[in-house]
Protein backbone atom coordinates (compact mmCIF):
# COMPACT_ATOMS: atom_id res chain seq x y z
CA UNK A 1 0.00 0.00 0.00
CA UNK A 2 1.27 3.22 1.69
CA UNK A 3 4.98 4.82 0.61
CA UNK A 4 5.40 6.13 3.58
CA UNK A 5 7.32 3.01 5.36
CA UNK A 6 10.55 2.69 6.82
CA UNK A 7 12.00 -0.76 6.31
CA UNK A 8 12.32 -3.56 8.33
CA UNK A 9 15.11 -5.35 9.28
CA UNK A 10 14.01 -8.25 11.78
CA UNK A 11 11.19 -7.33 14.18
CA UNK A 12 14.13 -7.69 17.18
CA UNK A 13 15.95 -5.01 15.54
CA UNK A 14 16.93 -2.09 17.13
CA UNK A 15 14.81 0.86 16.72
CA UNK A 16 14.72 2.87 13.45
CA UNK A 17 12.59 5.49 13.90
CA UNK A 18 14.04 9.33 13.89
CA UNK A 19 10.29 10.55 15.75
CA UNK A 20 9.19 9.30 18.54
CA UNK A 21 5.95 9.57 20.87
CA UNK A 22 5.39 12.55 22.44
CA UNK A 23 5.79 11.42 26.12
CA UNK A 24 2.25 10.45 28.22
CA UNK A 25 0.87 8.23 30.63
CA UNK A 26 3.67 5.01 30.48
CA UNK A 27 2.74 1.72 32.43
CA UNK A 28 5.22 -0.25 32.58
CA UNK A 29 4.74 -4.42 32.06
CA UNK A 30 7.57 -6.02 33.51
CA UNK A 31 7.79 -9.72 32.55
CA UNK A 32 9.91 -11.94 35.75
CA UNK A 33 8.06 -15.18 35.42
CA UNK A 34 4.25 -14.02 34.33
CA UNK A 35 4.43 -11.11 36.42
CA UNK A 36 2.75 -8.30 34.15
CA UNK A 37 2.09 -5.02 35.71
CA UNK A 38 0.20 -2.45 34.57
CA UNK A 39 -2.05 -5.00 32.21
CA UNK A 40 -5.51 -5.01 33.12
CA UNK A 41 -7.62 -7.78 32.46
CA UNK A 42 -11.18 -6.93 30.58
CA UNK A 43 -14.27 -8.17 31.10
CA UNK A 44 -14.12 -10.39 28.34
CA UNK A 45 -17.12 -8.29 26.57
CA UNK A 46 -14.90 -7.26 23.81
CA UNK A 47 -12.65 -8.98 21.58
CA UNK A 48 -8.80 -8.63 21.64
CA UNK A 49 -6.93 -7.44 18.36
CA UNK A 50 -3.25 -7.21 18.42
CA UNK A 51 -1.16 -5.89 15.98
CA UNK A 52 2.67 -6.48 14.71
CA UNK A 53 3.66 -3.45 13.55
CA UNK A 54 6.95 -2.21 11.88
CA UNK A 55 5.65 1.99 11.94
CA UNK A 56 5.73 3.43 15.04
CA UNK A 57 2.37 4.53 16.28
CA UNK A 58 3.62 8.10 16.51
CA UNK A 59 5.92 8.20 13.44
CA UNK A 60 3.87 9.52 10.52
CA UNK A 61 0.23 9.01 10.45
CA UNK A 62 -1.21 6.58 7.63
CA UNK A 63 -2.54 3.50 6.90
CA UNK A 64 -2.14 1.34 9.86
CA UNK A 65 -3.60 4.30 12.34
CA UNK A 66 -5.93 5.30 10.57
CA UNK A 67 -7.48 1.14 9.85
CA UNK A 68 -6.54 0.50 13.67
CA UNK A 69 -8.30 3.65 15.38
CA UNK A 70 -11.29 2.32 13.48
CA UNK A 71 -10.52 -1.04 14.84
CA UNK A 72 -10.71 0.26 18.38
CA UNK A 73 -13.96 0.77 18.04
CA UNK A 74 -15.05 -2.84 18.09
CA UNK A 75 -11.45 -4.14 19.93
CA UNK A 76 -9.54 -3.47 22.50
CA UNK A 77 -6.29 -3.02 20.40
CA UNK A 78 -2.41 -4.03 21.50
CA UNK A 79 -0.54 -2.64 18.80
CA UNK A 80 3.10 -3.83 19.04
CA UNK A 81 5.85 -2.56 18.02
CA UNK A 82 9.24 -3.25 17.33
CA UNK A 83 11.54 -2.90 20.56
CA UNK A 84 12.92 0.11 21.93
CA UNK A 85 16.74 1.22 21.31
CA UNK A 86 17.30 1.36 25.26
CA UNK A 87 18.89 -2.07 26.50
CA UNK A 88 16.88 -2.79 29.85
CA UNK A 89 18.59 -4.60 32.70
CA UNK A 90 15.04 -6.53 33.08
CA UNK A 91 12.86 -7.43 30.04
CA UNK A 92 9.35 -5.69 30.36
CA UNK A 93 7.36 -4.14 27.74
CA UNK A 94 5.77 -0.48 27.96
CA UNK A 95 2.66 -0.02 27.65
CA UNK A 96 1.16 3.41 26.39
CA UNK A 97 -2.53 4.28 26.12
CA UNK A 98 -2.63 6.23 22.66
CA UNK A 99 -5.66 6.53 21.53
CA UNK A 100 -9.52 5.41 22.82
CA UNK A 101 -9.43 1.89 22.68
CA UNK A 102 -5.45 1.49 21.77
CA UNK A 103 -2.69 0.66 23.84
CA UNK A 104 1.08 0.75 22.33
CA UNK A 105 3.25 -1.99 23.48
CA UNK A 106 6.95 -1.58 23.25
CA UNK A 107 9.01 -4.06 24.21
CA UNK A 108 12.35 -3.10 25.97
CA UNK A 109 15.20 -5.71 26.49
CA UNK A 110 18.28 -6.63 28.17
CA UNK A 111 19.24 -8.39 24.96
CA UNK A 112 19.82 -7.39 20.98
CA UNK A 113 20.68 -10.94 19.75
CA UNK A 114 18.01 -11.75 17.36
CA UNK A 115 17.60 -15.12 18.42
CA UNK A 116 17.42 -14.25 22.62
CA UNK A 117 15.27 -11.04 21.44
CA UNK A 118 12.53 -13.10 19.75
CA UNK A 119 12.21 -15.10 22.99
CA UNK A 120 12.19 -12.33 25.25
CA UNK A 121 9.49 -10.54 22.80
CA UNK A 122 7.60 -14.04 22.99
CA UNK A 123 7.35 -14.99 26.53
CA UNK A 124 6.42 -10.70 26.74
CA UNK A 125 3.20 -10.88 24.67
CA UNK A 126 2.42 -14.30 25.77
CA UNK A 127 2.44 -12.87 29.60
CA UNK A 128 0.79 -10.14 28.14
CA UNK A 129 -2.12 -11.91 26.82
CA UNK A 130 -2.76 -13.86 29.76
CA UNK A 131 -3.60 -10.78 31.53
CA UNK A 132 -6.12 -10.23 29.06
CA UNK A 133 -8.72 -12.40 27.90
CA UNK A 134 -11.64 -11.73 25.99
CA UNK A 135 -14.74 -13.06 23.79
CA UNK A 136 -12.16 -13.65 20.70
CA UNK A 137 -8.70 -12.76 19.71
CA UNK A 138 -7.69 -11.72 16.48
CA UNK A 139 -4.17 -11.19 15.14
CA UNK A 140 -3.61 -8.57 12.50
CA UNK A 141 0.10 -8.11 10.84
CA UNK A 142 1.82 -5.37 9.20
CA UNK A 143 5.81 -7.09 9.50
CA UNK A 144 5.75 -10.67 8.38
CA UNK A 145 9.03 -10.70 10.70
CA UNK A 146 6.68 -10.75 13.63
CA UNK A 147 5.78 -14.22 12.85
CA UNK A 148 9.43 -15.39 14.48
CA UNK A 149 7.85 -14.23 17.31
CA UNK A 150 4.33 -14.78 17.70
CA UNK A 151 3.40 -17.74 15.31
CA UNK A 152 2.57 -19.84 18.21
CA UNK A 153 0.38 -17.50 19.92
CA UNK A 154 -3.08 -18.68 20.10
CA UNK A 155 -5.62 -16.44 18.36
CA UNK A 156 -9.13 -17.50 16.50
CA UNK A 157 -8.53 -14.89 13.47
CA UNK A 158 -5.06 -14.48 11.56
CA UNK A 159 -4.99 -10.87 9.12
CA UNK A 160 -2.26 -9.58 7.04
CA UNK A 161 -2.54 -6.26 5.82
CA UNK A 162 0.56 -6.02 3.41
CA UNK A 163 0.66 -2.61 3.01
CA UNK A 164 3.95 -2.57 1.37
CA UNK A 165 6.56 -4.96 -0.48
CA UNK A 166 8.87 -4.28 2.66
CA UNK A 167 11.66 -6.81 0.93
CA UNK A 168 12.07 -4.46 -1.32
CA UNK A 169 12.87 -1.80 0.68
CA UNK A 170 16.77 -0.74 1.71
CA UNK A 171 17.86 -2.44 4.48
CA UNK A 172 15.95 -5.11 4.70
CA UNK A 173 15.88 -8.27 6.02
CA UNK A 174 16.73 -11.34 3.94
CA UNK A 175 14.79 -13.27 5.49
CA UNK A 176 11.26 -11.31 4.88
CA UNK A 177 10.33 -13.40 2.03
CA UNK A 178 10.84 -16.61 3.64
CA UNK A 179 8.90 -15.32 6.94
CA UNK A 180 6.11 -13.69 4.44
CA UNK A 181 5.65 -17.05 3.34
CA UNK A 182 5.18 -18.41 6.49
CA UNK A 183 2.44 -15.70 7.72
CA UNK A 184 0.44 -15.87 4.53
CA UNK A 185 0.47 -19.77 5.30
CA UNK A 186 -1.28 -19.17 8.57
CA UNK A 187 -3.90 -16.15 7.32
CA UNK A 188 -7.22 -16.31 7.70
CA UNK A 189 -7.27 -12.98 5.10
CA UNK A 190 -4.54 -11.11 3.62
CA UNK A 191 -4.76 -7.57 2.43
CA UNK A 192 -3.02 -6.06 0.00
CA UNK A 193 -2.51 -2.04 -0.45
CA UNK A 194 -2.68 -1.26 -3.62
CA UNK A 195 -3.39 -2.79 -7.56
CA UNK A 196 -0.08 -3.46 -8.38
CA UNK A 197 0.73 -5.48 -4.79
CA UNK A 198 -2.54 -7.28 -5.31
CA UNK A 199 -1.49 -8.54 -8.52
CA UNK A 200 1.74 -9.72 -7.42
CA UNK A 201 0.09 -11.91 -4.43
CA UNK A 202 -3.08 -12.63 -5.81
CA UNK A 203 -1.77 -16.39 -6.18
CA UNK A 204 -0.31 -16.69 -2.82
CA UNK A 205 -3.80 -17.02 -0.80
CA UNK A 206 -6.91 -18.21 -1.46
CA UNK A 207 -8.78 -15.58 0.51
CA UNK A 208 -6.78 -11.63 -0.23
CA UNK A 209 -8.30 -8.36 -1.16
CA UNK A 210 -7.78 -5.38 -2.46
CA UNK A 211 -7.58 -2.27 -0.43
CA UNK A 212 -5.54 0.52 -2.25
CA UNK A 213 -5.13 4.04 0.06
CA UNK A 214 -7.82 5.57 0.99
CA UNK A 215 -8.27 9.10 2.47
CA UNK A 216 -9.85 10.88 5.42
CA UNK A 217 -10.95 13.47 3.03
CA UNK A 218 -13.09 15.91 5.75
CA UNK A 219 -9.39 16.58 7.28
CA UNK A 220 -7.65 17.54 4.34
CA UNK A 221 -10.47 19.26 3.32
CA UNK A 222 -9.53 22.32 5.52
CA UNK A 223 -7.16 23.14 3.25
CA UNK A 224 -9.22 24.85 1.07
CA UNK A 225 -10.51 27.15 3.20
CA UNK A 226 -9.49 30.18 2.86
CA UNK A 227 -9.07 31.40 6.83
CA UNK A 228 -6.08 29.26 7.28
CA UNK A 229 -3.17 31.07 8.50
CA UNK A 230 0.26 30.26 6.81
CA UNK A 231 2.91 28.31 8.90
CA UNK A 232 5.35 31.12 10.44
CA UNK A 233 7.69 28.74 9.12
CA UNK A 234 6.36 28.62 5.58
CA UNK A 235 5.05 31.80 5.56
CA UNK A 236 8.87 33.25 4.14
CA UNK A 237 9.02 31.48 1.20
CA UNK A 238 8.16 32.99 -2.05
CA UNK A 239 5.66 31.58 -4.23
CA UNK A 240 4.89 29.86 -6.33
CA UNK A 241 5.74 26.56 -4.13
CA UNK A 242 5.18 23.47 -5.19
CA UNK A 243 5.27 20.81 -1.76
CA UNK A 244 5.67 17.27 -1.15
CA UNK A 245 4.85 15.71 2.28
CA UNK A 246 5.48 12.04 3.46
CA UNK A 247 8.71 10.12 4.53
CA UNK A 248 12.34 11.39 3.00
CA UNK A 249 14.00 8.00 1.80
CA UNK A 250 15.25 5.98 -1.02
CA UNK A 251 12.20 5.99 -2.87
CA UNK A 252 12.42 9.91 -3.38
CA UNK A 253 14.23 11.16 -6.23
CA UNK A 254 16.33 13.79 -5.13
CA UNK A 255 18.18 13.94 -8.39
CA UNK A 256 14.67 14.76 -10.35
CA UNK A 257 13.76 17.70 -7.20
CA UNK A 258 17.59 18.95 -7.93
CA UNK A 259 17.11 19.12 -11.75
CA UNK A 260 13.71 20.60 -11.75
CA UNK A 261 14.93 23.41 -8.96
CA UNK A 262 17.68 24.60 -11.18
CA UNK A 263 15.69 24.73 -14.47
CA UNK A 264 12.89 27.21 -12.73
CA UNK A 265 14.98 28.93 -9.79
CA UNK A 266 12.12 31.16 -9.59
CA UNK A 267 9.76 28.41 -8.02
CA UNK A 268 10.09 27.13 -4.64
CA UNK A 269 9.83 23.49 -3.20
CA UNK A 270 8.68 23.05 0.45
CA UNK A 271 9.06 19.98 1.47
CA UNK A 272 8.06 17.72 4.48
CA UNK A 273 8.59 14.80 6.49
CA UNK A 274 11.26 13.24 8.56
CA UNK A 275 14.53 11.74 6.56
CA UNK A 276 15.23 8.14 7.40
CA UNK A 277 17.54 5.48 5.39
CA UNK A 278 19.86 7.97 3.66
CA UNK A 279 22.11 10.31 4.63
CA UNK A 280 20.51 13.73 5.41
CA UNK A 281 23.77 15.22 3.62
CA UNK A 282 22.47 13.85 0.68
CA UNK A 283 19.37 16.23 -0.17
CA UNK A 284 19.89 18.77 -3.17
CA UNK A 285 20.68 22.33 -1.32
CA UNK A 286 19.50 24.88 -2.70
CA UNK A 287 18.37 28.58 -2.54
CA UNK A 288 14.13 27.15 -3.66
CA UNK A 289 14.29 23.93 -1.82
CA UNK A 290 13.41 24.26 1.80
CA UNK A 291 13.82 21.33 4.06
CA UNK A 292 10.98 22.02 6.83
CA UNK A 293 11.15 18.55 8.35
CA UNK A 294 8.40 16.51 10.17
CA UNK A 295 4.90 18.01 10.59
CA UNK A 296 1.95 16.18 12.21
CA UNK A 297 -1.06 15.26 11.00
CA UNK A 298 -3.16 17.77 12.22
CA UNK A 299 -0.75 20.67 10.91
CA UNK A 300 -0.95 19.34 7.33
CA UNK A 301 -3.33 21.43 6.00
CA UNK A 302 -2.51 24.23 7.27
CA UNK A 303 0.52 23.91 4.80
CA UNK A 304 -1.11 22.24 2.13
CA UNK A 305 -3.26 25.75 2.26
CA UNK A 306 -0.35 27.40 0.95
CA UNK A 307 0.98 25.67 -1.48
CA UNK A 308 0.35 25.95 -5.72
CA UNK A 309 1.01 22.50 -6.54
CA UNK A 310 1.49 19.00 -4.72
CA UNK A 311 4.86 16.89 -6.15
CA UNK A 312 5.25 13.54 -5.78
CA UNK A 313 9.16 12.97 -7.53
CA UNK A 314 9.26 9.49 -6.64
CA UNK A 315 12.39 7.91 -8.07
CA UNK A 316 11.61 4.58 -10.24
CA UNK A 317 13.29 1.60 -8.35
CA UNK A 318 12.42 -1.47 -6.42
CA UNK A 319 11.31 0.35 -3.60
CA UNK A 320 8.59 2.11 -5.30
CA UNK A 321 7.40 -0.65 -7.71
CA UNK A 322 4.23 -1.57 -5.61
CA UNK A 323 3.76 1.94 -3.86
CA UNK A 324 0.43 2.95 -3.80
CA UNK A 325 0.88 6.86 -2.26
CA UNK A 326 -1.90 7.80 0.51
CA UNK A 327 -0.53 10.94 -0.59
CA UNK A 328 -2.08 11.01 -3.63
CA UNK A 329 -5.67 10.97 -2.30
CA UNK A 330 -4.43 13.62 0.55
CA UNK A 331 -3.43 16.06 -2.26
CA UNK A 332 -6.59 15.70 -3.69
CA UNK A 333 -8.90 16.56 -0.86
CA UNK A 334 -6.89 19.01 -0.40
CA UNK A 335 -7.99 20.70 -3.59
CA UNK A 336 -4.05 20.66 -4.56
CA UNK A 337 -3.05 19.74 -8.22
CA UNK A 338 -0.35 16.98 -8.23
CA UNK A 339 2.56 16.22 -10.32
CA UNK A 340 3.80 12.47 -9.89
CA UNK A 341 6.45 10.60 -11.75
CA UNK A 342 5.01 7.63 -13.26
CA UNK A 343 4.32 4.83 -10.27
CA UNK A 344 2.10 1.95 -11.68
CA UNK A 345 -0.48 2.88 -9.16
CA UNK A 346 -0.94 6.44 -9.34
CA UNK A 347 -0.91 6.14 -13.25
CA UNK A 348 -3.62 3.48 -13.27
CA UNK A 349 -5.79 4.79 -10.41
CA UNK A 350 -5.84 8.49 -10.67
CA UNK A 351 -3.60 9.40 -14.00
CA UNK A 352 -5.89 7.80 -16.88
CA UNK A 353 -8.79 9.69 -14.98
CA UNK A 354 -7.08 13.15 -15.52
CA UNK A 355 -6.78 13.62 -11.51
CA UNK A 356 -2.84 13.55 -11.74
CA UNK A 357 -0.61 15.28 -14.12
CA UNK A 358 2.35 12.54 -14.50
CA UNK A 359 5.96 13.44 -15.90
CA UNK A 360 8.75 11.52 -15.49
CA UNK A 361 11.66 13.76 -16.80
CA UNK A 362 12.97 17.42 -15.27
CA UNK A 363 11.63 19.22 -18.19
CA UNK A 364 8.47 17.38 -18.27
CA UNK A 365 7.47 18.12 -14.62
CA UNK A 366 8.06 21.82 -15.72
CA UNK A 367 5.88 21.62 -18.06
CA UNK A 368 3.61 20.00 -16.68
CA UNK A 369 3.60 22.63 -13.42
CA UNK A 370 3.35 25.48 -15.79
CA UNK A 371 -0.06 24.54 -17.67
CA UNK A 372 -1.79 23.23 -14.32
CA UNK A 373 -0.50 26.83 -12.58
CA UNK A 374 -2.74 28.27 -15.12
CA UNK A 375 -5.81 25.85 -15.43
CA UNK A 376 -9.19 26.43 -13.79
CA UNK A 377 -10.11 23.64 -11.33
CA UNK A 378 -13.55 24.23 -10.96
CA UNK A 379 -14.59 20.76 -13.56
CA UNK A 380 -11.26 19.30 -11.88
CA UNK A 381 -12.51 19.82 -8.17
CA UNK A 382 -16.07 17.90 -8.97
CA UNK A 383 -14.66 15.05 -10.69
CA UNK A 384 -12.22 15.05 -7.30
CA UNK A 385 -14.86 14.76 -5.15
CA UNK A 386 -17.05 12.48 -6.73
CA UNK A 387 -14.21 9.72 -6.84
CA UNK A 388 -12.94 10.58 -3.28
CA UNK A 389 -16.55 9.90 -1.95
CA UNK A 390 -16.56 6.11 -2.15
CA UNK A 391 -12.57 6.02 -0.53
CA UNK A 392 -12.69 6.90 2.80
CA UNK A 393 -11.00 4.95 5.77
CA UNK A 394 -14.16 4.47 6.90
CA UNK A 395 -15.49 2.41 3.86
CA UNK A 396 -12.36 0.44 3.70
CA UNK A 397 -12.60 -0.73 7.50
CA UNK A 398 -16.35 -1.48 6.99
CA UNK A 399 -15.57 -4.14 4.20
CA UNK A 400 -12.16 -5.26 6.09
CA UNK A 401 -14.58 -6.03 8.95
CA UNK A 402 -17.70 -7.35 6.50
CA UNK A 403 -14.81 -9.94 5.33
CA UNK A 404 -13.62 -10.54 8.94
CA UNK A 405 -16.96 -11.44 9.78
CA UNK A 406 -17.66 -13.82 6.62
CA UNK A 407 -14.00 -15.98 7.65
CA UNK A 408 -15.37 -16.02 11.25
CA UNK A 409 -18.61 -17.83 10.46
CA UNK A 410 -16.90 -19.49 7.77
CA UNK A 411 -14.46 -21.22 10.15
CA UNK A 412 -16.57 -20.98 13.16
CA UNK A 413 -13.83 -20.01 15.25
CA UNK A 414 -15.18 -17.51 17.02
CA UNK A 415 -17.61 -17.17 20.04
CA UNK A 416 -18.49 -13.53 19.66
CA UNK A 417 -18.98 -11.37 16.08
CA UNK A 418 -17.29 -9.09 14.62
CA UNK A 419 -19.68 -6.70 13.55
CA UNK A 420 -21.28 -4.97 16.37
CA UNK A 421 -19.37 -2.07 17.67
CA UNK A 422 -18.31 -2.07 21.40
CA UNK A 423 -20.06 0.17 24.02
CA UNK A 424 -16.71 0.71 25.77
CA UNK A 425 -13.21 1.53 24.88
CA UNK A 426 -10.12 0.40 26.96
Amino acid sequence: MVEDSRVVTGFSSADRSLSGRASGSLIEAEVTGVDVRGAEATDGARPLLVCFSHLRWGFVWQRPQHLISRAARYFDVIFVEEPAAEVAETDHLRLEPVAPGVTVAVPVLAQAQSYAANRAQARLIRALLRGRPSAARVFWYYTPAAVSLSGDLPRDLTVYDNMDELSAFRGASPDLIAQEADLIGQADLVFTGGRSLYEAKRGTHANIHCFPSSVDAEHFRAARLSDRSDPPDQAVIPRPRLGFFGVIDERLDRDLLAAVAELRPDWHFVMIGPVVKIDPASLPQRPNIHWLGPKTYAELPDYLRHWDLGLMPFALNEATRFISPTKTPEFLAAGLRVISTPIVDVLRDYGEAGLVAVAETPEAVVLSAEALLFQPKDAWLEAVDQRLATHSWDRTWAAMQALMSEAQRRSGALAAPLLHPATTAV
